[in-house]
């Protein structure tokens, strides 16, 4: 086929082309042809058709994200918002720390390991572009029933990827989750959060400014893998035949990446780059478009000076491939002898690709033939923007007046065969089968990841100082009610963090939902994001950033909404974090917080099948007051560990298992929901008899009510009358997961890609 110029686009008006295959609405080619005053040649089409996808475009968010920055608490700490790859806050001592997490839900559906594996990746890089060194990573990861049989095709892939390219890149896995839940089944959700450190000084922004600078391609070959993507990938629903656009899912290469870290690194610390951007989602259309969106003139670009894995790709594939491991950086002209240099010492392909130029448009040639000629915010920012209907969907008001019948245990038998059943269940049992395959402690770094309620990195070898992440997201409560489910799912966050010892700073997020175009998921949609909003507003924590992941559907049923909130937080001196659990006899167990009898989308309802009730409502100041009172009387606690999934039974089971030191429990009243509620806003602690009195004046200093509940020692978790021994709960604990998935770890594929070289 002839090259589809832009001289040829003015002269063929009428030439049919397949905007429909390529996800775009005839509405929004037609606004496409508005905007160049004639048709778009195939590179255009392919460019705007990748950039304006749901999944880069947000076309059906954008309206509702607004509220992040019209509902921005003041922060003295955030030094980057919302707009660039990651959101950066000020962690003292002249330290940045960037962090941000994104969904590969869909690639991971279609290949496991792959479609992981290059999630973790793409994080990555975009902590990287940021100017910062990553230092860690974690993964929520949401499934399908454990016994279902694409559960077992999806979980140990996606496992390994995570493991295999994590691992490869020398980054601990400090923390996430696994939650198994029906509404996954076919549609798996994996979240990939990255978070990297640096100097004040050291922060890199995409932006490509300065009339004659270089636009600079480095990194792997551009290849095959990946053409159209998660641009076009992350925009459909799946249903029960498969999507009719599943595109090659990209392939990883850790080993590459790695070299392009360490090599990128060294370029920033001589401040050779004005500029730098990632080539994740829609490849070189959106590096190029929003490099030159966001900087101060128009960009030329000679995309056959691409280096090629295929020599046989067309202009409209290498605009649009997703290959993995590639960068591109603006230069300016006396620094890219210095640059190539450094490249050369790492043995990374780079290539001067085009310059900056004093127009407002993005240029793009073929041997010479303009193939594009767009003004690049229209690509890159001005896409559609749609106000689509929200409407409360019929089941809310239903299940919401749904009276739950739930089992309630008093005697002693029925209390250890509750407990026992609890934590023997999938979302609660020991996920040591998974975080095995993930290397948590190279760096040597890490002080706590999972199971700890946080992960924490020291980030100052000299000072100890350090931050702790955490993510959390409670989709049964977010079905009930979306608006408090996310408030209570930022809550938890905070929580979590400041039971270690950590001051929660910021927040970044995945939301995890259906169709944009079903009324009721845009009424979650819209719910979920009003509450976060409010929510941070109210607790004083910025969103930084975050993703936006619709169409994870299977057929006509929607996954649960389910937002994904990580929290950071600073901690000064990592050595004084609080740990989980107690590792000796004779201290004394308080529970802060009131319960009540909040069962609606709990663990011990979802186990009788009822999805049904109210959800709680967060009470953000009383749980701003018990942050304070953590992380003021940490001096005084020996453990520390939050209650949330599971209730005390969970908690207490995992504080005792952890060191395999036992305690007794005395409980008053309503015993049954004493064990199985899941009120937020509560925490154990452990702490010396001695200090008694000083716990009861922090309580009541920060109007938090307090409850002695046990004493720790023993070989048993004793509950009133109901005694569990250690090994009996160990068991319970542990065997569960090696059971559902011991025999089916994947077999590794291999993780190089097709033009991977040995790296000496």
């Amino acid at each position: 086929m002839a090259l589809d110029t832009v001289a040829a686009a003015g002269t063929t008006p009428d030439r049919s082309q397949p905007f429909a295959a390529l996800g775009l609405k005839p509405d929004e080619y037609q606004r496409i042809r508005e905007i160049l005053g004639r048709r778009p040649t195939s590179s255009e089409l392919a460019m705007y058709s990748v950039m304006w996808s749901e999944h880069c475009s947000y076309k059906s968010s954008k309206v509702h994200l607004r509220q992040f920055g019209e509902k921005a608490p003041h922060s003295d700490a955030l030094l980057v918002g919302i707009g660039e790859n990651a959101g950066v806050v000020d962690v003292g001592q002249g330290y940045a720390v960037t962090f941000k997490i994104e969904s590969h839900n869909h690639p991971s559906f279609v290949e496991p390991y792959q479609g992981a594996a290059t999630g973790v990746g793409g994080i990555v890089r975009d902590i990287l572009t940021m100017g910062a060194r990553p230092i860690a990573v974690m993964d929520p990861l949401r499934f399908g029933p454990a016994d279902a049989p694409d559960t077992h095709r999806v979980l140990p892939g996606i496992v390994a990827g995570i493991g295999g390219y994590g691992n490869c890149l020398g980054l601990p896995n400090i923390g996430g989750e696994i939650v198994f839940d029906e509404t996954y089944a076919g549609n798996p959700l994996v979240n990939a959060l990255c978070v990297g450190v640096m100097r004040h000084d050291q922060i890199k922004l995409a932006k490509a400014s300065g009339v004659g600078n270089l636009v600079v391609l480095y990194g792997a070959k551009t290849g095959g893998d990946g053409i159209g993507g998660v641009s076009i990938l992350a925009s459909e629903t799946f249903d029960s035949t498969g999507s009719a656009k599943r595109p090659s899912v990209q392939v990883g290469d850790p080993f590459v990446e790695k070299v392009l870290i360490e090599c990128s690194l060294e370029i920033f610390a001589e401040d050779l780059v004005v500029g730098i951007q990632d080539l994740g989602g829609a490849g070189l259309s959106c590096a190029t478009s929003e490099l030159a969106s966001a900087g101060t003139g128009g960009m030329k670009v000679a995309l056959d000076t691409v280096p090629l894995r295929d020599p046989s790709l067309s202009p409209e594939e290498i605009l649009m491939s997703e290959s993995q491991e590639r960068m591109c950086a603006i230069v300016e002209p006396s620094k890219i002898d210095r640059f190539l240099e450094i490249c050369k010492k790492w043995d990374v392909t780079v290539t001067v690709i085009g310059e900056v130029t004093d127009s407002d448009r993005l240029i793009i040639t073929w041997h010479d033939e303009v193939i594009v000629n767009v003004p690049p915010r229209t690509v890159a920012h001005e896409g559609p923007v749609y106000e689509r209907p929200c409407i409360k969907p019929d089941y809310v008001d239903r299940v919401n007046a749904e009276k739950l019948n739930l089992p309630m245990p008093t005697t002693a038998s029925e209390i250890r065969a509750a407990v026992l059943k609890l934590i023997s269940s999938p979302n609660l049992a020991d996920k040591s089968w998974v975080t095995s395959q993930y290397d948590k402690y190279v760096q040597g770094n890490t002080i706590q990841s999972q199971p700890e309620d946080s992960g924490m990195v020291r980030i100052d070898e000299k000072t100890h100082l350090g931050v702790a992440i955490s993510t959390d997201a409670n989709a049964s409560w977010s079905y009930l009610n979306p608006y408090e489910g996310a408030k209570l799912a930022l809550a938890e966050a905070a929580r979590n963090i400041a039971t270690a010892g950590a001051k929660p700073l910021a927040v970044t997020n995945c939301l995890n939902f259906g169709s944009p175009e079903d009324p009721g998921v845009m009424w979650q949609f819209a719910e979920t994001v009003r509450g976060l909003a409010d929510g941070c507003l109210e607790m004083g924590l910025p969103v930084t950033g975050g993703n936006v992941s619709f169409y994870n559907s299977t057929g006509d049923v929607a996954i649960l909404p389910t937002p994904v909130i990580g929290v950071l937080g600073v901690i000064q001196d990592v050595r004084t974090r609080t740990p989980m659990s107690f590792d000796r006899t004779g201290l004394d167990l308080y529970l802060f917080g009131e319960t009540h009898a909040d069962l609606a989308g709990s663990e011990w309802a979802y186990l009788h099948n009822q999805r049904g009730g109210q959800a709680p409502t967060a009470d953000l100041q009383r749980e701003i007051r018990l942050i304070k009172l953590l992380l003021e009387g940490q001096p005084l606690f020996a453990a520390a560990h939050d209650l949330s999934q599971g209730g005390l039974v969970a908690t207490l089971s995992e504080m005792v298992l952890r060191h395999n030191m036992g305690a007794t429990i005395q409980l008053t009243g309503d015993l049954a929901t004493a064990l199985l509620s899941e009120t937020p806003g509560r925490v154990v602690v452990a702490v010396e008899p001695t200090n008694a009195q000083a716990i009861n004046t922090l309580a009541a200093k920060h109007q938090i009510a307090l409850t002695q509940i046990g004493t720790t020692g023993g070989s048993s978790l004793t509950i009133n009358d109901a005694a569990i021994g250690l090994d009996e709960l160990r068991r319970a604990f542990t065997d569960t997961i090696p059971k559902l998935f011991g025999h089916s770890r994947a077999d590794l594929p291999s993780i190089l890609p097709l033009d991977a070289k040995k790296i000496g």
